[in-house]
């Protein structure tokens, strides 16, 4: 074989890292429920939070955030689906998944410090991780929507430490609304329009 042969031009080396990014967007895109998952039972974490303590003045309002473990056993049968039928695996798509798994532990280490020094100081550190992780993620697919919405969590981050608790706790929701859920519909309608399109063909 000729090196000729075997070497791409620049302009071929432009078209498979795009071919890359478009092939890893559409394997994302179909397994957007993952974005869905967790951003929707955040919000609803928050927002049950926010009603049995600023609302109902219950004593134990983090018992809310029991949502997480259906979150988790859900997210465990996703993955577990998505192993069986996954056929290639790609770069971007491995550091997608190294991105969100360091997150994800970078949320339960944290788990143990705020137990420690107090929850009340919470609210800003997770939507910073909730900013970085949908940034990366939107940067990764070159996906504006879940681009904008990760660094609009960063802005939030600065407010929040200047708002009481409850209201971090709506702020929270908001960050969960503009960085997971919102672009994580778009990403899933964009999935469905090009399966379509693939069909038409």
């Amino acid at each position: 074989m000729n090196t000729s042969d075997s070497d791409f031009s620049p302009r071929e080396s432009l078209q498979l890292i795009r071919s890359m990014i478009e092939s890893t967007k559409t394997s994302i895109s179909d397994h957007s429920h993952f974005f869905l998952l967790w951003g929707w039972a955040t919000m609803i974490g928050c927002l049950l939070q926010y009603y049995l303590l600023a609302i109902v003045n219950y004593q134990h309002h983090y018992y809310a955030w029991f949502i997480t473990i259906v979150a988790v056993v859900l997210h465990v049968i996703f993955i577990y689906k998505y192993e069986r039928h996954q056929r290639v695996k790609t770069f971007i798509g491995e550091v997608h998944g190294y991105v969100w798994f360091i997150i994800g532990f970078s949320f339960v280490a944290l788990g143990f410090v705020f137990t420690k020094i107090g929850w009340q100081y919470s609210f800003p550190f997770y939507i910073m991780l909730y900013g970085i992780g949908t940034y990366i993620s939107g940067s990764l697919l070159k996906f504006t929507p879940m681009r904008i919405g990760g660094a609009a969590c960063l802005f939030l981050v600065a407010l929040a430490p200047y708002l009481e608790y409850t209201l971090q706790i709506l702020i929270t929701a908001f960050a969960i609304l503009i960085s997971y859920i919102i672009p994580g519909h778009l990403l899933r309608n964009q999935y469905r329009k090009l399966k379509i399109t693939g069909n038409g063909r």
